[in-house]
């Protein structure tokens, strides 16, 4: 192979009694290892950027959760830091990308980790001017953050599983999103200031000129805007923005709630606030893996897609199917897979998708989803009879009938079914019938405990 690396991990990634995640990544190989270490050349905007990062990770905008352990994680690609976070209720994604334009340093090796932002950072990266240097070094068990004020260490905590589900949903959420709107400045600036902060029914955006205009009603063309309060990180961030742009899915009229993604950008970084399709949802329980983590075809092109990973800014498709000899459709179905394992990430700005590391995998993944745990109970003890184009599905003293209306869509006689119809993933019964039909309950006559 003519590129090779070798990465040294100081410890093992490893889950902890509480249910969250410690993470390990590569550093090099001294004693004290670090993947980045450098300054950021528009300081100002980093740290205020920061800050809306951890200040969406230790809102609660709808359900409250401790947040002992909401800090964000931290990726160094090739040429640029990522830093992610998600909300107390898990139904609001943020993140900052500080491009090459922002990096001043070296990115030593590549890697992922989860860092602590609390109130004294938070007090000192408030105090950064536009001209005040910030110095950053980030390792797999601490981040450094040098200003005027001095050096603080922040060390690392463990990570929420309830984040993990979050990533891998989020990555397959965004990727069917395409660019919706694009604003300068002074109407972005107009329009997040006017929002309703209180707001947290649904509301729509509709091109309108240079402007976006807000509206009860979907249409055509609109962007789904649900709960425009959780917007309100975004808007310190407006003095260092020269263009809002805002990405969602096509929408018709009669529509319902989308997750849609509002971002602020500069030349030389973007922060972007994804939300779920209503304040209350939360992107751990959207369900958009679940077909992928039930399918077994895609495994074994995953296990070769990730072996040819590599840490460019973002993974090339086309380069990806050449190299592995896998037409660009099944790189794609590889990607998902990963997605539900946390290896990928999905940057909408750039319509592809980037390299994460996290100690984490598909079996993994399954294990934390109920209904794919409660489907693959019913498929093993025999549950689901299948009769042509309907299904009976025997769970408990009910039995259920599931109608295949395509290969990926399914209607079931459940409550669930009747309450979400598709919104939020099939249910335990559809999915179950899908295992079966496509044959992918082979390899499910091991005992459950074992497949955890």
């Amino acid at each position: 192979m003519a590129n090779a690396a070798a990465y040294a991990y100081l410890d093992h990634s490893a889950l902890v009694p509480d249910g969250g995640l410690t993470l390990q990544t590569s550093g090099g190989p001294s004693a004290h290892p670090r993947f980045f270490d450098g300054f950021l050349t528009q300081p100002g905007a980093a740290a205020v950027g920061l800050l809306a990062v951890a200040e969406v990770a230790r809102t609660r905008y709808f359900r409250p959760v401790s947040p002992a352990s909401l800090d964000p994680v931290v990726t160094a690609g090739s040429d640029r830091l990522r830093f992610e976070s998600f909300s107390g209720c898990c139904g609001v994604y943020a993140r900052l990308d500080v491009l090459p334009a922002g990096v001043d340093g070296s990115i030593i090796a590549h890697g992922t980790t989860n860092v602590d932002v609390n109130v004294p950072l938070q007090r000192a990266l408030s105090r950064v001017g536009r001209a005040d240097p910030m110095h950053l070094a980030v390792g797999p068990d601490d981040l450094t953050v040098t200003t005027f004020d001095g050096s603080l260490v922040e060390r690392k905590v463990p990570l929420p599983s309830r984040w993990l589900r979050g990533f891998a949903e989020a990555q397959v959420i965004t990727s069917r999103f395409d660019p919706r709107a694009e604003v300068g400045a002074a109407e972005a600036r107009a329009l997040l200031h006017r929002l309703p902060v209180a707001e947290r029914g649904v509301l729509w955006a509709v091109p309108a000129g240079r402007s976006l205009r807000l509206t009860s009603r979907p249409v055509p063309g609109a962007v789904c805007l649900p709960g425009a309060g959780r917007l309100v990180a975004l808007r310190p961030f407006l003095r260092f923005a020269t263009t809002l742009r805002v990405y969602g899915p096509p929408v018709a009229t009669g529509s319902g709630p989308v997750a849609s993604t509002w971002e602020l950008s500069s030349p030389a970084m973007r922060l972007s606030l994804t939300l779920s399709p209503e304040p209350y949802r939360g992107f751990s329980g959207e369900g958009a893996v679940l077909e992928s983590l039930a399918a077994d075809d895609a495994a074994d092109d995953a296990d070769l897609i990730s072996a040819l990973l590599s840490w460019d800014p973002t993974v090339d498709v086309d380069a990806l199917a050449v190299a592995s000899g896998l037409p660009a459709s099944r790189v794609r179905d590889a990607l998902t897979q990963l997605g539900t394992a946390g290896r990928v990430g999905y940057d909408v700005a750039e319509a592809g998708y980037f390299h994460r590391t996290l100690p984490y995998d598909a079996a993994a993944a399954a294990s934390m989803n109920p209904r794919l745990v409660h489907a693959r109970a019913l498929v093993t003890s025999g549950a689901v009879t299948i009769d042509g184009e309907t299904a009976a599905v025997r769970s408990g003293a009910e039995t259920y009938r599931v109608r295949v209306v395509s290969d990926d869509t399914f209607t079931c006689t459940c409550a669930w079914w009747a309450k979400h119809r598709g919104d939020r993933g099939p249910c335990k019964h559809a999915l179950a019938v899908r295992m079966v039909r496509t044959g992918e309950a082979a390899d499910l006559d091991e005992p459950a405990e074992t497949r955890a």
